[in-house]
């Protein structure tokens, strides 16, 4: 899925393997607008493909925390990452984050912030770190409309991308809650589902089920600022890696 999602030209800068190990749903680098010198956070970072391009777009007068939870992928992006001294790598929680309140300027994600299980507090911890004027840029999938329960666990199984999907307007209000301004949810792709294809992924679903899931489910690009005159907030220790 994330080929798809970038410039082929874009994709040749990185190492050979690194698109193959990243599972992102959007490139939420079509409206960061990041510029040399500038803090930009990526939350669930991964096997480090944003981070690269972070890397050459805030240059090295810049820097770029990758913040993920697993060993696993930490140790991947540092090898893929190897000889990038603007990137450091930080292990914690999207819900919890180690870094000081007021010290990045743009915040990206990629296909992660769906799978917290309480996205209002990684709202207000995204918050809490962006400087005043701060931007977050998020692709990740959203519904379109309310689908049952049991339509939501069957395309969870089929896809574990999109197991916590919040609907567009639930989105919207939590960054709102958070004490973001400029909220946009921009839609970037509709899944449609046909009914063959829904039929052999989702045998245990009703046809009516089949139906109610197609084109209920999108990428979307979500954008927010933090207002300039924003207070600071409490500090917090950097775990470095």
């Amino acid at each position: 899925m994330t080929r798809g999602n970038y410039d082929g030209t874009v994709l040749e800068k990185t190492p050979p393997q690194m698109a193959d190990q990243s599972f992102g749903c959007g490139n939420p680098f079509t409206e960061a607008d990041i510029h040399p010198g500038e803090t930009v956070l990526d939350l669930g970072s991964g096997a480090g493909l944003d981070l690269f391009l972070a890397s050459e777009a805030t240059g090295p007068s810049g820097k770029v925390i990758g913040l993920d939870m697993t060993d696993e992928m930490l140790e991947t992006a540092a090898e893929n990452l190897r000889g990038l001294d603007n990137v450091t790598l930080v292990k914690g929680y999207i819900e919890e984050m180690p870094l000081e309140s007021g010290t990045v300027d743009v915040i990206i994600s990629n296909c992660v912030i769906n799978l917290s299980p309480d996205k209002g507090k990684v709202l207000k911890e995204a918050f809490r770190v962006l400087r005043p004027g701060g931007r977050f840029c998020v692709s990740d999938t959203v519904f379109l409309r309310p689908v049952t329960e049991r339509a939501v666990k069957n395309l969870a199984a089929w896809s574990g991308c999109i197991a916590g999907a919040l609907q567009e307007t639930e989105y919207a209000d939590l960054l709102k809650e958070a004490g973001f301004i400029e909220i946009e949810v921009r839609r970037t792709k509709v899944y449609d589902v046909p009914d063959a294809l829904a039929a052999m992924a989702f045998p245990e679903l009703s046809a009516e089920e089949r139906k109610e899931i197609n084109g209920a489910l999108a990428s979307a690009l979500i954008l927010a600022k933090k207002n300039l005159d924003s207070p600071p907030g409490e500090k917090r220790t950097r775990e470095k890696q």
